[in-house]
């Protein structure tokens, strides 16, 4: 399964994991650590979360108020935002295909 950050989802990931270290050492790790089980479920699961959009998904990251929106293709991920969840949503709304 291939997966691809689409920007500025990366952007996001990387923000977010230094906002989180920078409140508390190893706090990004945790949210790293969160994340990443997150990620293995859509990969092992792509269809597992309900859509979003036409073809969006959303997955929500436990231990942390955020989201990752993706899109299933075949055999790649798209992670098109990470988002917090109680962000206007208009800021990702665009990117909900």
């Amino acid at each position: 399964m291939n997966l691809i950050f689409v920007h500025p989802a990366d952007k996001e990931f990387i923000d977010t994991y230094h906002y989180y270290e920078d409140q508390l050492i190893g706090l990004g790790d945790q949210f790293l650590n969160e994340f990443n089980k997150s990620i293995k479920i859509i990969i092992n699961h792509p269809t597992i979360w309900n859509k979003v959009g036409k073809r969006t998904r959303r997955s929500l990251i436990k231990r942390f108020p955020f989201l990752i929106l993706y899109v299933f293709e075949k055999d790649t991920i798209h992670i098109t935002c990470i988002a917090h969840q109680h962000r206007n949503p208009d800021y990702y709304i665009d990117r909900m295909i």
